[in-house]
């Protein structure tokens, strides 16, 4: 079981991505801290300042402006696209697979997930095109 969320974003897919991996950068989208830089092989430390929360994860893949594949959160694979457009723009794309197709909470566990990743590529998107952070702004 999977969710898969995407967003366009008016960028080209070498500075999206740059915002990924890059350490400097992370932190005006989505998580407050990373680590160090995204390599494969490699197992980074994601910080949220803001809930004195962080957790590891480790890059599996990456492919330069094209996809990073990373696991999280009891086995789950998270992978991102970057697909790169004739006029400059870039649309992002999430996949999260890895939920237990019998467990009860299911539904909400899929709902929840897929409403972080849009939240995220929200904020991706602000941070990118506008240069404006809007991370940390979602009440639950």
């Amino acid at each position: 079981m999977n969710t898969i969320s995407q967003m366009k974003i008016q960028k080209p897919a070498h500075e999206i991505f740059e915002a990924f991996v890059n350490p400097e950068k992370i932190g005006g989208f989505w998580f407050s801290s990373s680590s160090e830089r995204w390599q494969e092989g490699k197992t980074v430390t994601l910080r949220y300042d803001e809930y004195d929360a962080q957790g590891d994860i480790h890059i599996l893949e990456v492919q330069e402006q094209k996809k990073i594949v990373f696991e999280w959160a009891g086995n789950h694979k998270v992978t991102i696209t970057f697909i790169q457009e004739e006029n400059g723009s870039t649309i992002v794309g999430v996949k999260e697979e890895g939920f237990d197709e019998i467990n009860e909470n299911l539904i909400s566990q899929l709902v929840d997930n897929k409403e972080g990743w849009v939240y995220m590529l929200t904020c991706l998107k602000g941070y990118m095109e506008y240069g404006v952070n809007l991370r940390a702004s979602l009440v639950k």
